[in-house]
């Protein structure tokens, strides 16, 4: 049995947040039906590195978050769209949209709308800001979150800020964020048989995650410090260099930075009045940080890493994403599936990342082609093949 066996979502979202959300449910058994405009799909099907899969709608962004649902095409903006919908609605556990927060009320498919037809309906909205208040029905991109959450105005140093992170973060933990709110919900119905509606915002998602850095200004009354790759917890603890590469090196417990300084054969630095102690060191890290990198030059990145780590210093090679993805602890730990796409061949597709004794969630089927399923569903709803011809003629479907 699968951990969300028999459980329906209606997904009628785009881009990042909303379907990295429904990836997870659909990782941990869902069946996960994609709701998407007849035209083209889901924008991410036009967005990857290879023009070829973007022209066959099929783009690596699309691809890389779509493993295990279903697609069906439905213009909502017609009425025949519309009523195929709530039909499906009266069967289904979970919808998820990403919309702007009007546009579901527009389209006569609002929670208000839904939940009369089935009060069991967990309804999750994605946006931006929120469903309410005076930012909500402005556009938003994880770019224009990452600016406004603060979270740019903590990353980089004084010479590079603000600093954007590498890759959607505010988006991605935006659909974390939903996933977990609507296993919640799920399991809130299962104890009392209602449904109800969740309001995620991208905004409210990301403050959380910079808890220590708010909590040392709202607490504390210490502004963010720009301190680049340097932990502004600990010292030495940040990117140092050695002979052959940069690695990283975690020394945040007393133990562990009095145990690095014997193993760079330094031991004169534990009893420096400078670096004695956690505070101490932190506000010298500037002048530590050469001391310990003259050592750390005389040897390879990988032979201090060992030897740190049989230490018990927490430290790590600086690897780059084709290493990284390369690595035998990822291939251990079963991290991706190989999953064969028509028309693309075999890649590697994430597996749920959490790992149930149980129920394991595994990307075995590949994102589907636009309006693949489109067919079968409707047939199950109970639409003759002339029903759904006619459908696909007044572009319904």
């Amino acid at each position: 049995m699968k951990l969300l066996e028999g459980i329906r979502v209606l997904d009628l979202t785009n881009v990042l947040s909303g379907p990295f959300a429904t990836l997870h449910l659909a990782l941990a058994g869902a069946d996960v039906i994609k709701i998407e405009n007849p035209k083209d799909g889901d924008l991410a099907r036009k967005l990857g590195c290879v023009p070829k899969y973007n022209q066959m709608l099929m783009g690596t962004s699309f691809l890389a978050q779509n493993a295990n649902k279903r697609s069906l095409t439905l213009n909502l903006k017609l009425p025949e769209a519309k009523e195929i919908f709530k039909k499906l609605v009266k069967d289904a556990d979970v919808v998820v949209e990403n919309f702007r927060p009007d546009v579901m009320t527009r389209l006569g498919l609002s929670y208000q709308v839904l939940s009369e037809i089935n009060p069991k309906l967990v309804y999750c909205a994605i946006s931006g800001f929120g469903q309410t208040g005076p930012d909500a029905l402005k556009p938003a991109y994880d770019q224009i979150i990452q600016g406004l959450s603060g979270e740019m105005a903590i990353n980089g140093d004084e010479r590079l800020n603000p600093l954007r992170a590498g890759f959607p973060i505010c988006d991605t933990v935006g659909g974390l964020n939903a996933a977990f709110a609507i296993m919640g919900a799920l399991y809130h119905r299962e104890r009392t048989g209602e449904g109800q509606f969740i309001d995620i915002a991208l905004l409210d998602s990301i403050m959380p995650l910079m808890g220590w850095v708010v909590a040392n200004w709202m607490i504390g009354g210490q502004h963010p410090v720009m301190m680049g790759n340097d932990n502004f917890t600990a010292a030495p603890s940040g990117v140092f260099k050695a002979q052959d590469s940069f690695i990283n090196i975690a020394a945040n417990k007393q133990e562990q930075w009095e145990a690095l300084a014997d193993v760079l054969g330094v031991p004169e630095l534990k009893t420096d009045a400078r670096f004695q102690e956690r505070d101490a060191r932190k506000k010298n890290r500037h002048e530590l940080t050469p001391l310990l990198e003259a050592k750390l030059m005389t040897r390879e990145g990988a032979y201090w890493v060992d030897e740190l780590n049989k230490h018990d210093v927490p430290a790590g090679l600086i690897l780059t994403m084709e290493e990284s993805l390369k690595q035998p602890q990822v291939a251990h730990r079963d991290t991706f599936s190989t999953v064969n796409v028509d028309g693309i061949g075999d890649m590697e597709l994430f597996n749920m990342t959490a790992q149930f004794s149980k129920t394991p969630g595994v990307a075995s089927a590949p994102p589907p082609k636009l309006g693949e399923h489109t067919t079968p569903i409707l047939h199950n709803l109970g639409y003759t093949e002339e029903q759904i011809e006619k459908l696909r003629t007044d572009k319904v479907i």
